[in-house]
């Protein structure tokens, strides 16, 4: 079953599977048409976008991660050009990450590697491309980790609402250095480049969750 709601690359997964060999048994362009045909064809395979209506983010992931905890077991290859990364570790994670793989579409430079990616989920393997495993360990580790003494020391005064000036006066440095160290902060806990008050809370938040 193959679910993109781009028309001309699904018609050209359908005619790709149907040329080596597959039976494709429903062709849909949103996660709303996937759920019903898994329900009604049960399929040997899904192959999925992430991003698809109905709302046009991650309905195609997470529709796969709701099918695999109502069809334990059901294979599931994403085929994507994104790493949606808190549904892709929940997707890797169901049935012991049996039957799962997620490859990024602009990395598969081969069609016999992608056949063979299929063949190996519908067998109860896993694929998964280098990248997406990337991304992932990066967002499983605590970015805290990354901080020095001192960073953690301003970080934690920060989350008790202290200004710059406060920190400077509390630790003897200057507010230039303060500076300096919350800018390291922001850096090394991959913070988007934002307001400064909007970063402050958003550094906050992460030393919360630590």
């Amino acid at each position: 079953m193959v679910a993109e709601d781009a028309v001309l690359l699904r018609e050209g997964l359908v005619g790709l599977l149907e040329r080596v060999g597959h039976q494709v048994v429903a062709a849909v362009g949103d996660a709303d048409a996937l759920a019903e045909a898994v329900c009604a064809e049960r399929p040997d395979l899904i192959v999925t976008d992430v991003r698809m209506p109905p709302s046009l983010s991650d309905d195609g992931l997470r529709c796969s991660v709701r099918l695999r905890e109502e069809f334990p077991g059901l294979p599931v290859l994403v085929l994507s050009q994104y790493v949606e990364r808190s549904y892709a570790l929940r997707l890797l994670d169901s049935c012991g990450g049996a039957g799962v793989g997620y490859l990024l579409k602009e990395r598969v430079s081969a069609v016999a590697d992608f056949t063979a990616a299929i063949e190996r989920v519908a067998a109860g393997g896993t694929v998964v491309d280098p990248e997406v495993i990337t991304q992932l360990v990066r967002l499983r580790q605590d970015p805290l980790e990354r901080l020095s003494p001192r960073e953690r020391e301003v970080l934690a005064l920060v989350a008790e609402g202290r200004s710059n000036a406060g920190l400077a006066a509390h630790l003897f440095i200057s507010e230039a250095a303060v500076n300096k160290h919350i800018g390291n902060i922001f850096n090394k806990v991959d913070l988007p480049v934002d307001a400064e008050g909007h970063r402050r809370v958003l550094a906050v938040l992460a030393y919360l969750r630590a």
